[in-house]
C-alpha cells in the first residue's frame, strides 16, 4: 500500500512539473513575443519620427501629407514589385524648387560630392532636396495585406530590381533629371576604368532626360586622385559626349580630390572657380 500510494505521489510530483515547465515555456514565448513586438512597433515609430524630424526642416510643406503619399506607393505591396510609378503621387505632394544652374548629379563620387555641396551652398544633389534628404540611407519596404512600415527583412539594393528602395530612388532621380536647366554639373570618379558607367542612375536615367533648349550646358568634374586611371578623353566619357541631347554643351574638367577639398573650405571662392 505504502508502495504504491509513494508511486502516486511521483507521478503527481512529475505531472505537477511538467505542467509547470509548459507553463514557463508558454510563458517565455509570450514575453518573447512581446518584446518583438516593442521593438519591432519602435522601430516603425523611429522610422516615422525621423521621416517627420527631417521633413519639418523644410519650410512650407505638408509633411503629414508627404508620409500618406510616401506609404501609398509599398504598403500592402510584395517587397519585390514596388514600381517607380508608385511614388509619382509623392513626387507631385513634394515637388522640386526651382535650382536651374545648382544642379550637381554623381555617380561613384558620394561622399566627395556631399563634401563639396555640404560646404559650397551653390550647388544641390538630389539627397540635398526634401524627399532625397528625408529618406538619405534609409531602409524600408512594405508586405503584402500589411498596412505598416517594416524596416527589417527588406531586400538589399542587388537582390530585386522593383524594392521599395530602389524604385524610388530610380523614380526620383528620373525627377529631378527632368528638371535640370541651364548649367549642370556632374561629378564623376576618374579612379576607375568607366567614370560613365552605363548601368548607372546617371548614365541609365538621369542623363537621358536632359533635353536642349533646357539644358545649355553639361560640365564634367573628373574628379582625379594620386591614382587615377581616367582623364577627360576616357572612352566612356566620349560615349556620353555623344549621346547628349543636341544643342547642349560640353565640357569636361580634370580636378584633384585635393583641389576640391581646398576650394570648398574657402569662402571667398565662387564655386565655378574649383574647376
Amino acid at each position: 500500500m505504502e508502495s504504491g500510494e509513494g508511486r502516486r505521489q511521483e507521478k503527481r510530483r512529475k505531472r505537477r512539473g511538467l505542467i509547470l515547465a509548459l507553463i514557463a515555456v508558454i510563458l517565455l514565448v509570450v514575453i518573447l513575443a512581446i518584446v518583438l513586438g516593442v521593438t519591432l512597433s519602435k522601430r516603425r515609430d523611429d522610422f516615422n519620427t525621423k521621416f517627420m524630424e527631417r521633413c519639418q526642416k523644410f519650410k512650407g510643406y505638408n509633411c503629414q501629407k508627404i508620409w500618406d503619399a510616401f506609404q501609398q506607393a509599398y504598403v500592402n505591396r510584395d517587397r519585390c514589385d514596388v514600381p517607380t510609378e508608385a511614388y509619382d503621387p509623392l513626387i507631385t505632394t513634394a515637388p522640386f524648387e526651382s535650382l536651374c544652374n545648382r544642379m550637381m548629379f554623381w555617380s561613384k563620387t558620394k561622399k566627395v560630392v556631399h563634401d563639396f555641396t555640404g560646404r559650397k551652398d551653390c550647388f544641390k544633389t538630389v539627397e540635398d532636396t526634401l524627399l532625397g534628404s528625408v529618406l538619405n540611407e534609409l531602409v524600408w519596404c512594405g508586405k503584402n495585406g500589411s498596412s505598416e512600415t517594416f524596416t527589417t527583412g527588406c531586400p538589399k539594393w542587388e537582390e530585386c530590381e522593383k524594392s521599395a528602395v530602389r524604385s524610388f530612388w530610380n523614380r526620383v532621380s528620373a525627377a529631378f533629371g527632368d528638371f535640370a536647366c541651364g548649367n549642370v554639373t556632374v561629378m564623376l570618379n576618374g579612379s576607375i576604368d568607366t567614370p560613365f558607367s552605363p548601368t548607372s542612375i546617371f548614365a541609365s536615367i538621369e542623363v537621358k532626360k536632359f533635353k536642349s533648349p533646357k539644358v545649355k550646358n553639361l560640365n564634367v568634374v573628373l574628379v582625379i586622385q594620386k591614382n587615377s586611371v581616367t582623364n577627360c578623353t576616357n572612352e566612356s566619357l566620349k560615349n556620353l559626349r555623344m549621346g547628349l541631347d543636341k544643342g547642349i554643351n560640353y565640357h569636361c574638367f580634370e580636378v584633384p580630390d585635393s583641389h576640391l577639398k581646398e576650394c570648398s573650405s574657402d569662402p571667398e571662392k565662387p564655386c565655378g572657380a574649383c574647376w
